[in-house]
């Protein structure tokens, strides 16, 4: 169920019964032969999938994040770090004060990690407030299956390519690995990515993205048990 779907007593009636809530935050950034909004789709659509077995809502998606490192990249749109930790603390105070009490963010952006740390000041002062954060692509879970398939995860490669974020053109093969010591300017990463991946295989299966998919949906169905 999507809370933006729904009126203002609808709400209030889910209220009566259930404080849970998804929280869907990510980012419009270049991801090669990717949509530019993977990091929201992707959290999206995994948020979607757990509510209908469990009749979660989930909150219209926050679509921007921090990707200042690709903002050489025609269409990525960049907050800066303290915009979004205000905007994401806005956000669960804003949840917080209706009554919801258990919030997991399915995050899809690791440029976003920053409020993770900062939401342990909010939780100092809503001592009663359950908060989760679930970065999808880091679960040990979805690392079992790259490990199974002999695959190497990288930024924009096949774990993020699911067939419904494809453009045409993705070529098949791999990529030789991106992995800088150094803090780069974005017009020194885009030289050096050329495509915007990072590395490792463009794409994969649809039976392996299905299994990625089905591994991140499981660690969100037990993350929402809040135990």
């Amino acid at each position: 169920m999507n809370l933006g779907e729904m009126n203002w007593m609808e709400v209030e009636q889910y209220l009566k019964t259930e404080d849970r809530v998804m929280v869907v935050i990510g980012a419009t950034e270049q991801h090669g032969y990717i949509e530019l909004d993977a990091d929201v789709k992707i959290p999206l659509k995994l948020a979607e999938a757990a509510s209908v077995q469990t009749g979660v809502l989930v909150t219209p998606p926050l679509n921007f994040g921090c990707s200042s490192y690709f903002i050489d990249f025609p269409g990525t749109i960049s907050l800066r770090v303290e915009t979004l930790l205000k905007v994401i603390e806005d956000i669960i105070r804003s949840l917080y004060h209706q009554g919801f009490r258990r919030i997991l963010i399915v995050n899809g952006h690791g440029g976003n990690d920053p409020a993770k740390v900062s939401l342990g000041e909010v939780v100092n002062d809503l001592r009663d407030l359950k908060l989760g954060w679930y970065n999808w692509w880091k679960s040990p879970s979805v690392g079992a299956v790259a490990a199974a398939h002999n695959l190497t995860t990288f930024h924009a490669s096949w774990m993020e390519a699911f067939p419904f974020l494809r453009t045409p053109g993705m070529p098949d093969g791999e990529k030789q690995p991106f992995e800088p010591d150094l803090i780069l300017p974005s017009n020194v990463v885009r030289e050096a990515l050329q495509d915007g991946v990072y590395g490792g295989a463009y794409k994969a299966s649809s039976e392996i993205m299905d299994e990625v998919f089905n591994a991140a949906l499981q660690d969100i169905l037990n993350l929402l048990k809040f135990e």
